[in-house]
C-alpha cells in the first residue's frame, strides 16, 4: 500500500510571491501601492519642475506675509494685520462652525419630516412631501440666494430699533422691535443674539471654554455609564433601574455649578444709541442664509433616508410592540428607530460629507469660509493658485475622513451584532 507523505520543506522562494496563495494578495496590493506612490511622486516632481520652469517654485512662504484685508464673521480673533495663515484658520473655524450646525439642525429636521410623512395625516404627510420635493429639487446655490437676499432687502436696519430719550418721554414706539422677550433682533446687517460673558473667568478665555467642555464631556460619561449600568442590570433581572432623576442630576448640576463659580450670565444686545446695538454677539447674514439653506437643503435628503430606514424595519415589529400594549410614540422611539438605525446612518455620512463640502458655496453669499479666504481673497492676492488648491484639498480631504471615521465609528456600535 502506497503512503501519502508531506510535501518536502523548499523554503521561501520568489516565485511563491505570485503563485502561491498565501503570498499573492499581499504582493498584489504592494505592487498597486508602489504604483500609486510612484504615480504621485511624478506628478509632485513634474509640477514642481514646471513651476521653477516658470520662476515660481512652490512655496508656501506667502502664509505668513500680511493679509491686509478684513473678513467679516470671525469666531477668533482676526485683523487686517493678521497673516495670511491667519486668515486661512479663521475660513477653517468658520467652515467647521457652519459644517457641525448644519449637520445638527439638518439632522434634526430630516428626522422629524421623515417620521412625519410616515403620518397617517394625510394633510401632514402631503405637507412633509411638498417640502421635501420642492427642497431637494432645486439647487442649493439657488435656496441660498432666495434667502440670503430677504434678509438684506426686506430686514430693518439697526437704527431701526433705536429708543432715545425723547421716545419714551412722548409714549413713541420704534419702528422695528426685538423679538424673543426683546433678545433677539434682526436686522440687514445680522441676527444679534445673546451672547456669554463670565465676570470670574479665567484670564485667558480658552481656559474657560476648556472646563466648560471638560464639564459637558465628564457629565455625558458619566450619564452614559449610568444607562450601561441600568442596561445590565435589567438583562441580569429583567426590571430596570430607575436613573432619570440621576441622569438629570450628572447632566446639569456639574455644568451648573461651574457656570455660577464663573459667575455666567447672558449679555443681551442692547437697542442702538446711534448706529449699532451694543453687546451681544452678531450672526452676520452670510452665515445666517448659508445656516438656514444648508440645513432645509440637506434635511429635505435626510427626511428620505430616516423614511427609507423605517420602511426597511418589518410591519411585524409594530404590531408585536402594538400587541405588547406600546403607545405608537414609544414604539417608535424604542423599537423602530434603533433598527432604522442600521440603514440609515451609512447614507447619512454622505449627506453629513456633502453638507460639509457644499459650504464652499458660501462666496455666494460673501461667506468668508476656507473658499472664501485661502481660496479667495488670498489667492487673488498673492498668485499662489497651486498652493492655495492643494492646501484646500488637503484640508477638505481631512475633515471628510475625520467625519467618515467618528460615524463609521458609530455605525458599528449600532449594527447588529452576532452572538
Amino acid at each position: 500500500m502506497t503512503m501519502a507523505t508531506a510535501a518536502p520543506n523548499t523554503g521561501f522562494q520568489l516565485s511563491m510571491l505570485i503563485y502561491d496563495t498565501r503570498y499573492r494578495a499581499i504582493s498584489l496590493q504592494l505592487f498597486v501601492l508602489l504604483l500609486v506612490i510612484a504615480a504621485f511622486w511624478w506628478l509632485g516632481s513634474n509640477l514642481q519642475a514646471n513651476l521653477e520652469a516658470k520662476g515660481r517654485p512652490l512655496s508656501f512662504d506667502f502664509l505668513w506675509s500680511r493679509a491686509g484685508y478684513d473678513i467679516g464673521q470671525t469666531f477668533i480673533p482676526y485683523t487686517n494685520d493678521s497673516t495670511h495663515f491667519r486668515a486661512m484658520l479663521v475660513g477653517l473655524v468658520n467652515t467647521l462652525v457652519l459644517a457641525v450646525f448644519g449637520c445638527l439642525f439638518a439632522t434634526v429636521i430630516g428626522v422629524v419630516v421623515g417620521v412625519l410623512r410616515l403620518s397617517k395625516n394625510w394633510l401632514v404627510s402631503l405637507v412633509m412631501t411638498v417640502y421635501v420635493e420642492i427642497f431637494r429639487n432645486i439647487p442649493l446655490l439657488l435656496w441660498i440666494l432666495v434667502i440670503f437676499v430677504p434678509l438684506y432687502e426686506m430686514t430693518p436696519a439697526p437704527n431701526a430699533f433705536k429708543l432715545t430719550d425723547e421716545m419714551i418721554a412722548s409714549g413713541t414706539e420704534p419702528a422695528a422691535s426685538m423679538i424673543l422677550g426683546g433678545t433677539v433682533a434682526i436686522t440687514n446687517r445680522g441676527t444679534y443674539i445673546p451672547g456669554f460673558l463670565f465676570e470670574r473667568g479665567f484670564s485667558a478665555g480658552w481656559m474657560t471654554t476648556l472646563a466648560i467642555f471638560l464639564v459637558i464631556g465628564g457629565s455625558l460619561a458619566a450619564h452614559l455609564t449610568l444607562n450601561a449600568r441600568a442596561r445590565r442590570v435589567q438583562e441580569d433581572t429583567g426590571v430596570r433601574p430607575v436613573t432619570w432623576w440621576q441622569s438629570l442630576l450628572v447632566l446639569f448640576v456639574p455644568l451648573g455649578l461651574l457656570l455660577w463659580a464663573l459667575g455666567f450670565h447672558l449679555d443681551i444686545p442692547q437697542p442702538p444709541s446711534r448706529f449699532n446695538f451694543e453687546g451681544g454677539v452678531v450672526l452676520q447674514n452670510p452665515f445666517v442664509a448659508m445656516l438656514v439653506a444648508l440645513s432645509l437643503y440637506t434635511g429635505a435628503f435626510i427626511a428620505e433616508i430616516v423614511r427609507a430606514g423605517i420602511l426597511a424595519v418589518s410591519s411585524g415589529q409594530t404590531e408585536a410592540a402594538y400587541a405588547l400594549g406600546l403607545r405608537p410614540n414609544r414604539t417608535m422611539n424604542l423599537v423602530i428607530l434603533p433598527q432604522a438605525l442600521r440603514v440609515i446612518i451609512p447614507p447619512l455620512i454622505s449627506q453629513f460629507l456633502n453638507l460639509t463640502k457644499n459650504t464652499s458655496l458660501g462666496i455666494a453669499a460673501s461667506y468668508a469660509d476656507l473658499r472664501g479666504t485661502l481660496g479667495g481673497i488670498t489667492l487673488n492676492q498673492t498668485g499662489r493658485e497651486v498652493e492655495a488648491m492643494l492646501l484646500m484639498m488637503l484640508i477638505y480631504l481631512s475633515i471628510s475622513l475625520i467625519i467618515s471615521a467618528l460615524m463609521n465609528v458609530y455605525n458599528r456600535s449600532v449594527q447588529l451584532k452576532e452572538r
